[in-house]
């Protein structure tokens, strides 16, 4: 039997994990790649845990692993392992993104309670875009993935289609079909809810 054609054994020819940190802390973007196909699960299974499978467990693996490419020089191997600091990077990350959910779920509260403290009848008429607002971000709630991800990420992040579609991994047609139609969608259910709240 040829023994060359035999496949080497998977990883042979990879460093070990220390090495993989050593490299990573070095600035060797191989090791970056490494570093990725080793523990973006573990990062990214920390995301899915704390929001579910969809755009926020994506985005906080890709943060995750920018920043701590971009902060490697924090990175120190006597410290402990790079899996541990990427894993405490990404609590970071998920911290971040649980408080940006936080400041909309406080906007929509206050504009809901706006909304709710105008006196029936009296003098000045719920504001439109209260109005609106909370619409929306009820209707959000009833988005399916990755529709509600990917409006989110046009109008909260402020993201352009490019950068959605980057983003999510998604085809640049898909992206913008999901707009349109969702946009379509939720402009019927703001006006038949509009109508409700403004009767």
């Amino acid at each position: 039997m040829d023994s060359q054609a035999e496949p080497a054994p998977s990883g042979a020819a990879e460093p070990d994990d220390a090495e993989v940190a050593r490299r990573f802390a070095a600035g060797e973007e191989q090791a970056l790649a490494w570093a990725y196909e080793r523990w973006a699960a573990l990062v990214h299974g920390m995301g899915v845990r704390a929001f579910g499978p969809g755009p926020d467990a994506e985005d906080v693996t890709q943060q995750t692993f920018v920043s701590a490419w971009t902060g490697r020089a924090g990175y120190r191997a006597d410290q402990g392992p790079l899996p541990g600091w990427l894993v405490g990077i990404c609590r970071h990350k998920i911290a971040d993104t649980w408080a940006r959910r936080d400041r909309q779920r406080r906007a929509a509260e206050a504009a809901l309670a706006e909304a709710q403290a105008a006196p029936p009848g009296g003098q000045a008429p719920v504001d439109s875009t209260v109005a609106d607002r909370v619409l929306l971000l009820g209707e959000l709630d009833r988005l399916g993935q990755p529709q509600r991800g990917i409006i989110e990420l046009a109008f909260f992040a402020d993201l352009t289609h490019v950068q959605i579609a980057e983003r999510t991994g998604l085809p640049l047609g898909t992206v913008k079909s999901h707009i349109r139609r969702t946009l379509e969608r939720l402009r019927d259910r703001l006006e038949v809810g509009g109508a409700a709240l403004h009767a």
